[in-house]
């Protein structure tokens, strides 16, 4: 009776043993999108905080978007929290072309 119950266990365990498990591996095609950051230097023509800001360069005036991670600094680095004055010298880094560029900082000289 043993020698049964030995062989009935061990007769339906082995399909669990030999049994393959299936792994299925996706992968999603990446893209890749290059941005580049320019910058122009100028005095600002026309100001609106946190909308758009005009520059005046060797190109004639520029307009830009400025977004809420567009960050405006002096040389040494600080905030500059005051609002920016026509005449004032800026150099502002920017992506974009033609009417979609954007600020991503803005640098005040002294």
């Amino acid at each position: 009776m043993k020698r049964t119950i030995i062989i009935l266990v061990c007769a339906l365990i082995t399909p669990l043993a030999f049994a393959q498990t299936n792994t299925t591996t996706t992968t999603q095609p990446t893209t890749t999108t290059e941005t580049t950051t320019t910058y122009t230097a100028g005095t600002v023509d026309v100001y609106h905080p946190g909308k758009t800001i005009v520059v005046r360069g060797t190109e004639g005036p520029v307009s830009f978007a400025l977004g809420m991670a567009a960050r405006i600094v002096n040389s040494a680095g600080n905030v500059v929290t005051s609002a920016l004055t026509p005449g004032q010298r800026v150099r502002v880094y920017y992506s974009g072309t033609g009417q979609t560029r954007v600020v991503d900082r803005m640098m005040v000289e002294e």
